[in-house]
């Protein structure tokens, strides 16, 4: 299997910014679009567990866009063959000092591109010395 193809790379990491900048500016269409429309579809977040992507989609419909202004750091993206990949970041807010956030997604290609199967977000207290 080719680990990291360049080109694959290239992909995931332009559907990645693509989410990056609908979740800070909360377009929820878009968010929405990104996440296979799929009963299998799971996205853990700080405080919700969220099965299919009808549960993910209500949670982004109801989520306040306050506060939604985030950097991220230290991202991986990892594909595995042409059609699977990881994107691993950590994600820092003003609003949340002393704080780091973590998010993984597992993209899979499918025909309509680039999509969302698996997410898990999470938030810890920030490294000493970070």
């Amino acid at each position: 299997m080719d680990v990291d193809l360049p080109e694959v790379v290239a992909e995931v990491s332009q559907a990645f910014e693509r989410y990056e900048r609908a979740l800070v500016t909360n377009d929820v269409a878009t968010l929405d679009a990104l996440f296979r429309h799929d009963d299998r579809t799971i996205r853990y977040g700080v405080a919700e567990n969220l099965y299919g992507h009808k549960e993910v989609a209500a949670f982004r419909a109801g989520r306040s866009p306050i506060g939604l202004e985030r950097t991220t750091s230290r991202t991986v993206i990892t594909t595995y063959g042409r059609d699977y990949a990881v994107a691993s970041t950590l994600f820092h807010r003003p609003t949340l000092a002393g704080k780091v956030g973590r998010q993984m997604q597992t993209w899979v290609r499918f025909p309509d591109g680039w999509r969302v199967v698996a997410a898990h977000v999470s938030i810890i207290d920030a490294p000493r010395g970070a």
